[in-house]
């Protein structure tokens, strides 16, 4: 047993000893860095490559997708609006086709009356009192008349 204690304590034995624990400190960290290395392999660098060009290649295409989706959403609604005013001038077509209500627009917008009736048209009295102020520009040049109403119409633009 004095053998036994004698290698124990000896420099060779505490140098192999020595050894050996930095070999398995070396191999655990070579083994660490294996595992944080095999993360990203070639492969996975290649796919990632490959899917950035496809984003990139499939932007431009996309975009004009969704920018020709909306103008035929537009174009639809333009097309609605457009079969809706032809069904308003279809009704106004077959109400135009009816006497009774031509007769009615025509009494209405030109005064036409009925024989035997008697047609009434009430003046507005402040376009009465307009039209007297107007009868003094009859006796003035034309020119005059229309040099009076340029100067109207721009201090009524301002």
């Amino acid at each position: 047993m004095a053998v036994k204690d004698r290698d124990r304590f000896s420099t060779a034995t505490r140098i192999r000893l020595l050894g050996e624990q930095t070999a398995a400190r070396v191999y655990r960290s070579q083994t660490k860095r294996q595992a944080r290395r095999s993360r990203l392999t070639g492969r996975a660098a290649l796919l990632a490559l490959v899917l950035c060009s496809l984003v990139v290649a499939l932007a431009y295409p996309i975009r004009q997708y969704v920018s020709q989706r909306a103008e035929i959403a537009d174009l639809q609604r333009q097309k609605q609006q457009a079969q809706q005013r032809v069904e308003q001038l279809r009704d106004v077509k077959a109400r135009w086709q009816d006497d009774a209500y031509a007769q009615q627009q025509i009494r209405q917008r030109l005064h036409y009356v009925m024989p035997g009736e008697t047609g009434f048209i009430v003046v507005d009295p402040h376009a009465a009192k307009q039209s007297r102020a107007d009868t003094g520009a009859a006796d003035r040049p034309w020119y005059l008349n229309v040099w009076d109403g340029v100067d109207k119409s721009d201090a009524s633009a301002q």
